[in-house]
C-alpha cells in the first residue's frame, strides 16, 4: 500500500504537495518522491521517512505549478532511492507515480528491454512510463498513450502521470486501488485518500475501477477506458483532518480490522509465489517456527496445521529463547521466522544462528527489512502499514501465508480452494459489530477473562486474550480446554466471563463438555460457534458463524470477533486502543 498525490494549481505546487503527502505517510514510509513540470520534468526523491528525506534534499524547493508525489510501502524492490517513485521514461519527459501491483510487469519489462528501453529500478511501476513513452513515440497524445498502457496492465493501479510535452495536465487512472479527485477554486487534485487534500478542499469525486481522468487547473474530465466522458457526483467531506486519516473511523485499530477482508484477498495473491518457494525447498524432515508475540500465536496455528495435515514434526520457539535450542538444528530442518516489521532484534539474532545450519524462510510484512535480507526465502504478507499498536490485519495476513504454505507443502487442493471463501465470510463477521459492542458494555468492568479453545483454536484463545490485555488492561488468559481440570478450574467462579471457542469438527464434543463444566460453576459464557448449533440455544452471549466454517479454517475468522470484542471493551473503558500504555508498534530491541 502506497500513497499518491497530484495537483494542478495557480501557484507553486511543491509545498502543498509535500504537506499533502505527509497526511498519507500511514500508507507507506520507506521512501518518498516528487516530480513537477516546468520546461522539463523535475524530480526529487529518496529512501526513508518523509521528514528524513525532506531534511536532506528539501523536497519543497522545486519549481512548477503542477506536480505529483508518492510515499512508498515497497512491494517490488527494496526501499532505495532508485526504487522510490516517481519513475520516468528514457528521455525524462514522462513521470509516473503508482499505487498497486502490476502482475504482468515481468513480461512487459522484457518486451520493452527487447525494444531498447533502459530501466533504472527493480519496481513493477517503471514499465508504465516506458509503455507511455512507446505509444507517444508512435504519435499518440498523452491521454491515448495512458489509455493504451492501462489496457495492457494486469493487476491493480492508481496512477498519476506527467509529461513535459503536455505540461498543463495530469492524467490519472484507477483499477482496484483507491484514487479520489479534489476540486477547488485555486486548482484541482488527485490523491489516494481524503486526508491528503482535506486542508485544501472538502469537495471530492470518487473514481471507480477502470476510469481515467484528465486533471487541469480549471477543469476535470473523467472517462471510461474507451474515453467516453462520465458524469460524476461531487461529495462534500465533513470529517476533520485527523478523522480523515482514519477513513472516518474513530481509531486506526477498527479501521484496520475492517480492512481485513481486503487484506485476505491481497495476501492470497501471493499464492503463486509461495508455490514457487515450496518447489525450491530442499529435503527436510522437521520444521521449526520462530516468532514473538502475536506472530508466535500465528506460528502455533502453523504447528497444528502442519502436523495434522502433513505429518511433519513441527515446533514453535519464542525468538528470545531460540539460542537455547540451536544444537537441535541441522540441514534437514526448515526454520520459519514470522515478524511483522522484519526488524525485531530477537528474531534477527535467531535467524543468524539458524542460517549456519538450516534452510530459512521469513514471513514478513515490510519489504527490504533486515529479516528479508538474511533469510534464504521470503514470503510477504500484504497487510500494508499497520498503525495501531495491537496487531490485527497483520495477524490475519500471516495466517493466510501459513495456510497457503501448508496447502502447497501438502498438495492439499481442498484446503487451497477453501481459503478463497474466507474474505467473503469475514465480511459477514464485521456486520455484527453492534452485537459485539453490547457484549463489551456488559463486561467492561470485569477484572479477569478466560479464553478456552482446543486444537487449532487454542492459539486463537491465546491471541484473543493477548488483544484484551494489550488494549483494555484487563487480565486475560488463554487455555487449552482440556487443561481446565489441571488447575485453572479453581479460578472459575460467578460472574467471571469465559470466552469459549466451539467450531464444528472433531474437537467439538470434548470442548463442549469442558464448557459445561465451566458453566456449572457460575461463569458468564461468551460462545463462538456455528449458527446451526442447537446446544447453544440457552447461551445469552453468543457469536454464531456460518456452519461451513470448519475447525481447520476457523482460526482465520473467529479471531476477528475477539479483536472486535477487545476493541469495544477498550472503547467502553475510555482507553485509546491505538496507543496502549507501555507498548510500541514494533519491538526492535531485546
Amino acid at each position: 500500500m502506497c500513497g499518491i498525490v497530484g495537483c494542478v494549481l495557480d501557484k507553486k505546487a511543491a509545498p502543498i504537495i509535500i504537506d499533502s503527502i505527509k497526511k498519507l505517510e500511514y500508507r507507506g514510509y520507506d521512501s518518498v518522491g516528487i516530480a513537477t513540470v516546468t520546461d522539463s520534468i523535475n524530480v526529487k526523491k529518496g529512501s526513508g521517512k518523509i521528514k528524513e528525506v525532506d531534511d536532506e534534499i528539501k523536497l519543497k524547493d522545486i519549481d512548477g505549478n503542477i506536480g505529483i508525489a508518492h510515499v512508498r510501502w515497497a512491494t517490488h524492490g527494496n526501499p532505495t532511492k532508485e526504487n522510490a517513485h516517481p519513475h520516468c521514461d528514457c528521455k525524462n519527459k514522462i513521470s509516473v507515480v503508482h499505487n498497486g501491483i502490476i502482475e504482468n510487469y515481468k513480461e512487459l519489462r522484457q518486451e520493452l528491454l527487447n525494444e531498447g528501453h533502459v530501466f533504472k529500478s527493480e519496481t513493477d511501476t517503471e514499465v508504465i512510463p516506458h509503455l507511455i513513452e512507446k505509444y507517444m513515440d508512435e504519435g499518440l497524445d498523452l491521454l491515448k498513450s495512458v489509455q493504451k498502457t492501462v489496457k495492457r496492465l494486469i493487476g491493480s493501479y492508481a496512477l498519476a502521470v506527467l509529461s513535459s510535452d503536455e505540461p498543463d495536465r495530469i492524467i490519472g487512472a484507477r483499477n482496484e486501488s483507491p484514487l479520489i479527485v479534489g476540486v477547488s477554486d485555486h486548482g484541482n487534485y488527485l490523491a489516494s485518500d481524503v486526508p491528503a487534500i482535506l486542508n485544501e478542499t472538502k469537495k471530492v469525486i470518487y473514481l471507480e475501477d477502470k476510469e481515467i481522468i484528465v486533471l487541469k487547473k480549471d477543469d476535470v474530465t473523467i472517462m471510461d477506458l474507451d474515453l467516453n466522458v462520465l458524469e460524476k457526483k461531487i461529495t462534500t467531506i465533513t470529517w476533520d483532518p485527523e478523522m480523515a486519516e482514519k477513513g472516518g473511523y474513530e481509531h486506526f485499530m477498527i479501521k484496520e480490522i475492517y480492512e481485513e477482508p481486503q487484506v485476505i484477498k491481497d495476501t492470497l495473491s501471493e499464492a503463486e509465489k509461495i508455490k514457487e518457494i515450496v518447489s525450491k525447498f530442499k529435503n527436510f524432515n522437521r520444521i521449526c517456527f520462530v516468532a514473538c508475540g502475536t506472530s508466535y500465536h500465528a506460528s502455533l496455528i502453523g504447528e497444528y496445521l502442519i502436523e495434522s495435515q502433513i505429518g511433519i514434526p513441527t515446533e514453535v520457539i519464542l525468538a528470545s529463547e531460540f539460542e537455547y535450542f540451536q544444537k537441535t538444528l541441522d540441514k534437514h530442518t526448515l526454520v520459519i521466522f514470522i515478524t511483522q516489521s522484519g526488524e525485531t532484534a530477537d528474531t534477527i539474532k535467531a535467524l543468524k544462528i539458524a542460517k549456519k545450519k538450516s534452510e530459512t524462510l521469513a514471513i514478513v510484512n515490510v519489504v527490504g527489512s533486515s529479516i528479508t535480507r538474511e533469510a534464504d526465502h521470503v514470503i510477504y504478507t500484504r497487510a500494508g502499514p499497520e498503525i495501531s499498536v495491537a496487531a490485527t490485519k497483520t495477524y490475519i495476513s500471516q495466517l493466510i501465508c501459513i495456510y497457503l504454505l501448508v496447502a502447497y507443502l501438502g498438495e492439499n487442493e481442498k484446503l487451497l480452494d477453501n481459503l478463497y471463501k474466507i474474505s467473503r465470510l469475514s465480511e459477514k463477521i464485521l456486520s455484527r459489530e453492534e452485537q459485539i459492542r453490547e457484549i463489551a458494555k456488559k463486561y467492561k468492568f470485569a477484572r479477569d477473562f478466560f479464553y478456552i479453545g482446543r486444537g487449532f483454536n487454542y492459539p486463537t484463545a491465546l491471541e484473543g486474550a493477548l488483544k484484551l490485555k494489550e488494549i483494555t488492561y484487563i487480565h486475560g488468559e488463554g487455555y487449552p480446554a482440556g487443561e481446565l481440570k489441571h488447575g485453572p478450574l479453581a479460578l472459575i467462579e460467578d460472574n467471571i466471563p469465559v470466552v469459549g471457542i466451539l467450531p464444528p469438527g472433531p474437537s467439538y464434543r470434548k470442548t463442549y463438555n469442558n464448557l459445561q463444566e465451566i458453566k456449572a460453576r457460575g461463569a458468564d459464557m461468551i460462545i463462538l460457534g456455528a449458527n446451526n448449533d442447537t446446544h447453544l440455544d440457552d447461551i445469552e452471549d453468543k457469536l454464531l458463524f456460518d456452519p461451513e466454517i470448519d475447525e481447520v479454517l476457523s482460526p482465520l475468522l473467529y479471531i476477528i470477533d475477539l479483536q472486535l470484542l477487545a476493541y469495544y471493551i477498550s472503547i467502553e473503558k475510555g482507553i485509546d486502543p491505538d496507543k496502549p500504555k507501555n507498548l510500541a508498534k514494533s519491538v526492535t530491541v531485546e
